[in-house]
């Protein structure tokens, strides 16, 4: 099969690649490396299946790619230091690169998965978060480049899906840590763990009281996976995350003792719009994609920690 992954040298994309290739997919991985990097795909680049497109899905024409089968569209900054410091491309890759994948997704009968983002569901008023709620979310601040713009990706997925009939689903993707995350993205796991082993402050905002699940990157792909070829997941939106909840304090400890820490713990102002909770209702993708999480968050950590412990 011939398959797309937009967004495939980024921290999910890679991961996404690399299932992908091991189920025999032909792939085709699209990057402009403005957030992604070439060294994630190092190990793909060697196999005669999978072909490295460095090109903008913003400018992206049908020319640029060839006849494919489905796409998975993952492009986007997706950390908030990665979005705020790039908002208008942010914006644009979630508007007109959506756009673009679609037509093209359209042109090759195609199906297609836009990955989205807990993060339309803003400060949640609901708990845990359902694929039905409409969400919590400021239009008009420093997070709304990115939250605004996923909402209307899938609005256009929604408009595809009746107009044209295409094959598409939805994904919204909750905290989700592991190997080839940037250790600068300003995710809390990545802030944590090499603060951590580098015996500085680990920087906790607020209280540490706000809550997130964590998802390991392994068990993320394997819910795309099935996301995209359960026969009945067509026209569908499904939560993807692990919905253990913890807070960030709690988080702190965990990572200070895997590490063998002695780094002591500060405090900062809570970003603006920061949500206060955060978790996943995955009763859908259990049901429809007989999909749950697999791996403990000890066993992520520990894994994430020793990736960037190689790195030093």
């Amino acid at each position: 099969m011939k398959t797309l992954v937009a967004g495939g040298a980024g921290f999910i994309g890679s991961h996404l690649c690399d299932l992908l290739l091991n189920k025999g997919h032909k792939v085709y991985c699209v990057d402009n490396l403005i957030t992604g990097s070439e060294n994630n795909i190092v190990q793909q680049k060697k196999s005669k299946n999978f072909k490295f497109i460095k090109e903008d899905i913003v400018e992206l024409s049908h020319l640029a790619v060839p006849d494919v089968d489905c796409i998975f569209h993952l492009a986007s900054p997706a950390s908030p230091v990665d979005y705020q410091e790039n908002p208008e491309e942010t914006a644009l890759t979630n508007s007109m690169g959506t756009y673009n994948l679609l037509k093209i997704a359209v042109k090759y009968n195609a199906k297609f998965l836009l990955a989205s983002t807990s993060e339309i569901y803003g400060d949640p008023l609901e708990h845990p978060q359902k694929e039905t709620y409409f969400g919590n979310v400021n239009s008009f601040g420093p997070r709304s480049c990115y939250d605004e713009s996923k909402r209307f990706a899938e609005t256009l997925v929604y408009i595809f899906i009746k107009k044209y009939r295409l094959d598409a689903r939805i994904i919204r993707i909750f905290n989700t840590y592991g190997p080839r995350m940037q250790k600068d993205d300003g995710r809390v796991v990545s802030n944590f763990i090499n603060q951590a082993i580098d015996g500085d402050p680990l920087t906790v905002y607020g209280e540490g009281a706000q809550t997130r699940s964590f998802c390991f990157v392994s068990d993320l792909t394997t819910g795309i996976y099935k996301a995209m070829f359960t026969k009945t997941s067509s026209g569908k939106i499904f939560n993807l995350g692990n919905p253990e909840e913890y807070t960030v304090i709690e988080l702190a400890g965990k990572i200070m003792a895997l590490t063998n820490s002695k780094s002591e713990i500060i405090h900062k102002p809570l970003p603006k719009d920061d949500p206060s909770k955060r978790r996943p209702d995955i009763t859908k993708a259990r049901s429809v994609l007989d999909w749950l999480p697999q791996v403990t968050l000890n066993e992520g950590l520990k894994e994430t920690i020793s990736y960037y412990r190689s790195l030093k």
